[in-house]
């Protein structure tokens, strides 16, 4: 059996198939930390639910498209690749004659494929660009609401996101880490198009090696390995900002704050510490205030604050603080508690955002621009908050806010979705169900049969990355590996570049799209132009031949140790940020000119609805945490072995407290009802210590599988709510939910998302 070289965004490996047909699979040899994730890789050539032929839903095909409440409860037609290309390549032109192209959304949201070619969002925005444009998105569920507010704070969001301090330099120089939300192991393994050499489990094993002090705030202890002998503060839900602000007054009031540092390179602390300490609002945000929030101590809250001033503190918080009601506020008020540490650009000092909720954030691997597919230019400049897609379906023409301006909801006729699954990412999925219902046309381009392609009108099937070539590497990667075909693809199964110029012949746009080039003759020329490139800047590289029978290449990297903001304290006039003032604003007159009482212009406690102390808690009372899923990316290959290992009673597996179990009857391994009024899901049972009394955790990633307002295996987004976390960013808030539990009492419905949709051969049943 040969062994294949090729990538995914959960690790680099090589692949084949041995006598019987199986797959078999090897993580690449230089990874020191694989990911258990490969283990979902051997279902995804024969699982049940791939898409074996083009399929247009019953209604569609025979009553032409509009809105239709039948979406996602119709039966599909199996048609020809001619006819649904020309079914759909009119329709396109419909829409476009009808109500132009900003009738178009071009969604597109996900993960498909680690390949740089064949990345389903940006060959589908290319064809939409030279087809005449569409309306977009901006931003993502994952940090959306961070990359709105940090601009206003520090500048920029990409030296946060991107290129924070690096772990080397924070294992060497860190005497405190205070993790809000922890750095959860399991995040670290993904990284978007690619890695070949996991770096974090050995940094943090590192820090336990030198016995580095840390502090986990997370009502979950899963959130820090446990390796690292922390301490462990297991707040409240959504009161992370309310300790931060007391932190700051401990710091403020006990003179322990770094004034020369405040007035150098910050604006606005004076009114920040006026806010502190009640002068407008009358409430002193001081540790007492504070605990009665978070179910902290006064004195825990005082001394970690004394801890922090009196050693290299290191303050970190994970991407799930920001995807809540005013997600802003903890990014915010971290920042300006580190600034009050005075720590920010030294060694092992300061503030970072993302460690464990991605694989790259702390990274040393190169930050190198690899080849890539250009998407063109979108003549459409009309976008909306990727977190708001239902909110433009149900509502077009609607007015409202995002950062500072004005903006109306586009009357979106079609929406054209390729290589992701809104009905993993969005919130209240009954809702998004009838915003689904209200385009003209639905098409999705899939290998398998999620919940999107189940509620599409035209669905296109799809080749998996295991089934065509590419190149492959993600950001901070340390090496461009080349994506072999390990099998041939599964039934009619066609690339996202074969179906989209198949759609541009007809509409007489094939050589804008395609260029004349072939799908290998797209990677050579990218590969071409990338080396050539290089060797203008003196980096030499092998040919393409070379490459490709060699499985891969390591980029050059000359960074190992990264602090973020150096030259920022080093010189803070020469290397001035990007902000108005130049410098880090803990209040931003610009957020504060847009009059957003969800977010004010500095750091504040505002208090969410979807949290324990509201008013909702009395009908709701157990906080749900919706995090990432530790067997899987999202939702992806939730087929495959290492996801379903997990699974309780066939479907998603909940942890309670027994504290929280018992009272309601529930034992471990229980089918369990978990509702609020926006819907219910049926979730496995597990008791376990490690997490607060009154939380429950479901993670996200379960596909939905809906009987009526009830998903049958465990979908959390039938209980999120769908609300922004703010005007300013109208970012996604997820995260967190309250719910009731109950033991299912009978037989419980039985999961059928894992085979596919009646499916009919030809247009009579």
């Amino acid at each position: 059996m040969r062994l294949r070289p090729s990538t995914s965004h959960w690790g680099a490996f090589s692949a084949g198939l041995d006598e019987n047909g199986r797959l078999q699979v090897a993580a690449h040899p230089e990874d020191p930390a694989p990911s258990p994730l490969l283990g979902n890789l051997p279902s995804a050539l024969t699982d049940p639910n791939r898409i074996a032929a083009p399929a247009i839903r019953r209604g569609w095909l025979e009553r032409g498209p509009g809105p239709d409440p039948k979406r996602g409860h119709e039966d599909f037609v199996e048609v020809s690749w001619d006819e649904a290309l020309d079914l759909l390549s009119a329709e396109l032109r419909r829409v476009r004659a009808d109500h132009g192209n900003e009738a178009i959304y071009g969604g597109s949201y996900g993960w498909a494929s680690a390949g740089r070619f064949h990345h389903a969002q940006s060959q589908l925005h290319r064809f939409l660009n030279v087809f005449g444009g569409f309306t977009s998105s901006r931003n993502t569920y994952s940090n959306g609401t961070s990359s709105v507010v940090l601009p206003h704070i520090v500048g920029t969001a990409n030296d946060v996101l991107r290129n924070g301090s690096s772990w080397p330099t924070i294992v060497a120089n860190t005497e405190l880490l205070v993790a809000f939300g922890g750095v959860p192991e399991k995040n670290v393994f993904v990284t978007p198009g690619g890695v070949t050499r996991h770096h974090t489990p050995g940094f943090l094993a590192q820090l336990a090696d030198r016995d580095v002090e840390v502090a986990l705030i997370s009502p979950l202890r899963a959130d820090l390995p446990q390796r690292l002998a922390a301490r462990w503060y297991p707040i409240r839900p959504a009161t992370d900002t309310a300790l931060m602000l007391a932190l700051s007054h401990t710091l403020a009031a006990e003179g322990l704050h770094d004034r020369h540092f405040l007035d150098r390179y910050c604006t606005g602390y004076d009114a920040f510490e006026r806010y502190l300490f009640g002068a407008d609002d009358g409430t002193v945000k001081d540790a007492a205030w504070a605990s009665a929030l978070t179910g902290i101590s006064a004195a825990d809250i005082v001394d970690l604050a004394r801890r922090m001033a009196a050693h290299r503190t290191f303050i970190t918080v994970t991407w799930s603080l920001q995807r809540i009601e005013h997600g802003e506020q903890p990014v915010w008020a971290a920042i300006a508690l580190a600034a009050m540490l005075g720590q920010i650009g030294l060694p092992g000092g300061g503030f970072g955002h993302g460690y464990g909720s991605m694989g790259d954030s702390g990274d040393i691997g190169p930050n190198f621009q690899v080849p890539y597919l250009s998407q063109g230019i979108n003549p459409v400049k009309q976008f909306i908050p990727v977190a708001r897609i239902a909110d433009m379906l149900l509502n077009p023409g609607t007015r409202y806010q995002y950062d500072g301006t004005e903006r109306t909801y586009p009357d979106i006729h079609l929406v054209y979705w390729a290589g992701g699954n809104p009905f993993h990412h969005h919130q209240d999925l009954n809702r998004l169900r009838e915003a689904f219902a209200r385009p003209d046309t639905v098409v999705v381009h899939e290998p398998f049969w999620t919940a999107t392609a189940r509620h599409a009108d035209i669905v296109l099937p799809t080749t998996t990355a295991l089934e065509r070539e590419d190149f492959g590497s993600g950001r901070r990667d340390t090496h461009l590996v080349a994506m072999h075909r390990i099998a041939e693809p599964r039934g009619q199964a066609r690339d996202d570049y074969a179906i989209l110029a198949g759609l541009a012949a007809r509409l007489g746009i094939e050589e804008q799209f395609t260029e004349g080039r072939t799908a290998r003759e797209w990677l050579e020329h990218l590969y071409g132009t990338w080396r050539e490139r290089l060797a203008g800047k003196g980096i030499f590289v092998p040919s393409f031949e070379e490459f490709w029978e060699e499985g891969g290449l390591r980029l050059p990297n000359t960074e190992t140790d990264r602090t973020l903001w150096a030259e920022f304290r080093a010189d803070p006039v020469a290397n001035r940020l990007a902000t108005p003032s130049g410098r880090i604003e803990i209040v931003s007159e610009t957020v504060a000119s847009f009059g957003y009482d969800d977010c004010p212009g500095h750091p504040a406690w505002l208090e969410p609805m979807e949290w324990a102390g509201g008013e909702r808690a009395a009908r709701f009372p157990l906080v749900l945490i919706a995090n990432q899923p530790h067997t899987r990316l999202h939702g992806q290959l939730d087929g495959g072995a290492v996801s379903q290992a997990a699974k309780v009673a066939g479907r998603e597996a909940v942890r309670l407290h027994p504290d929280d179990a018992g009272p309601r009857g529930i034992n471990d391994g229980d089918v369990v009802r978990i509702f609020n009024d926006r819907g219910a899901c049926l979730a496995g049972a597990v008791l376990c210590t490690d997490l607060r009394p009154g939380v429950a955790q479901l993670p996200t990633g379960a596909w939905f599988d809906p009987a009526g307002s009830l998903c049958v295996h465990g979908n959390p987004n039938v209980l999120t709510a769908d609300v922004p976390s703010s005007q300013l960013s109208q970012g996604c808030t997820g995260q967190h939910v309250l719910v009731e539990i109950e033991r299912f009492a009978g037989e419980p419905p039985g999961v059928v998302v894992n085979r596919p949709p009646v499916i009919s051969r030809g247009r009579e049943m």
